[in-house]
């Protein structure tokens, strides 16, 4: 019997020791959870490989990929084949029929190469490659034998049952979502911060999201665009949560009572304290932001230690030494740039001073903050009235 399958390779699962079941089956969760949405498929473990097979019929590769390829952990999705006869007269006919599906009319070169994780096979790796390969050789007449630099690997991988396959189609790697617990990522409307939530949801973090909206001073448009960024992140993390937290009143109480020129780094550290309160309630261990050294003027060294200065929970910031191009390619590649770059100002924006101070001093800073009696009052009324949304 044989079927059409996906291989899925993991990869830096692989070294995590004893704790390796524990990161493999929360990959598996989330890839289950993802192709429940489009057909009745299950996931198998093999050792080192974790294979998706179609419960009600022939596996289409193409919609399985693309729910899979996007989740974070993996290394690589193989199409192949699975054959549950492991003689070698089934071996050379399922090989031969997968070099002629995929490459029937290609001039290519090819080599076969063989794991043979059942040792109980009788021949041995290299005569298996030999037969294998020679069969396909004498009825294909498009290839040529290349062992050094082939245009065209056949793995065949003899385990539990035989799976022979030709490509593997690299995907974006990390961890798996939610094996390196929680964070809550400010989510602006901009390009920067959507990438650093999904870095840190690459390395394993179940990220929510805060975003600040300041009505009427921000339209809806802009809130859409924000929800439209979770939406895009939650095809990487399976689900995500956004808080949105009204902070009109914030936003104007600091424009009333700071000095024009330190409003960004007040409004900054309002926002710091608001997200801490919402990672204290989700059971979060840090923040999360889009902060690249040097690139605005709150986000200079002095910047930076003003705004953390505002909160005690750790603050990752994965953009921070990379420079706007690199950020603006990597938006591109995850698909969160088109949307980024819709017209729509976001309450920082908008808020912005002048002529902000680029070199703050923490002390000044705080000196001027006790003074406002009810910022804190106004921060914890905003985050009481939050709108969550489930992307």
């Amino acid at each position: 019997m044989e079927e059409k399958v996906l291989i899925v390779k993991f990869g830096e699962i692989a070294m995590r020791g004893n704790n390796r079941p524990i990161f493999i089956s929360q990959l598996v969760k989330t890839m289950r959870n993802n192709l429940d949405k489009i057909g009745n498929y299950y996931v198998v473990k093999e050792q080192g490989r974790l294979i998706v097979e179609d419960r009600d019929g022939e596996l289409d590769y193409d919609s399985v990929i693309s729910e899979i390829m996007p989740i974070f952990g993996l290394v690589g999705v193989c199409p192949g084949i699975k054959t549950t006869d492991q003689s070698m007269e089934n071996l050379r006919e399922v090989a031969l029929k997968h070099m002629q599906t995929f490459f029937g009319d290609e001039q290519t070169t090819f080599k076969v190469d063989v794991k043979r994780a059942n040792k109980k096979f009788p021949m041995t790796s290299r005569e298996v490659a030999a037969d294998i390969g020679g069969y396909i050789l004498e009825r294909m007449e498009n290839l040529t034998v290349d062992v050094h630099k082939p245009k065209v690997v056949l793995w065949v991988e003899l385990r539990n049952d035989a799976y022979i396959f030709s490509k593997v189609i690299k995907t974006f790697g990390g961890l798996p979502v939610g094996s390196s617990g929680k964070g809550v990522a400010l989510m602006s409307g901009g390009i920067d911060s959507p990438v650093a939530a999904w870095l840190m949801a690459k390395r394993g973090i179940a990220v929510e999201c805060v975003y600040f909206h300041s009505p009427p001073y921000t339209s809806e448009w802009a809130k859409q665009k924000v929800e439209d960024l979770a939406e895009r992140i939650a095809r990487f993390t399976g689900e995500i949560k956004l808080h949105v937290i009204p902070f009109t009143e914030v936003q104007l109480y600091l424009l009333e009572h700071v000095p024009q020129d330190k409003l960004t780094i007040f409004l900054k550290r309002a926002m710091m304290k608001a997200a801490e309160k919402i990672a204290c309630q989700s059971n979060a261990l840090a923040l999360i932001t889009g902060d690249s050294v040097g690139q605005v003027a709150s986000q200079t060294l002095q910047g930076i230690h003003a705004i953390n200065a505002a909160c005690t929970l750790p603050v990752l910031r994965p953009l921070a030494g990379m420079d706007k191009q690199e950020i603006v390619d990597l938006a591109k590649k995850i698909g969160t740039f088109e949307i980024s770059i819709r017209p729509y100002e976001d309450c920082c924006t908008i808020f912005v001073a002048k002529h902000p101070e680029t070199r703050p001093k923490t002390s000044v800073i705080e000196g001027i903050e006790k003074k406002l009696n009810d910022l804190d009052s106004l921060i914890q009324k905003a985050v009481e009235t939050e709108e969550i949304i489930v992307k």
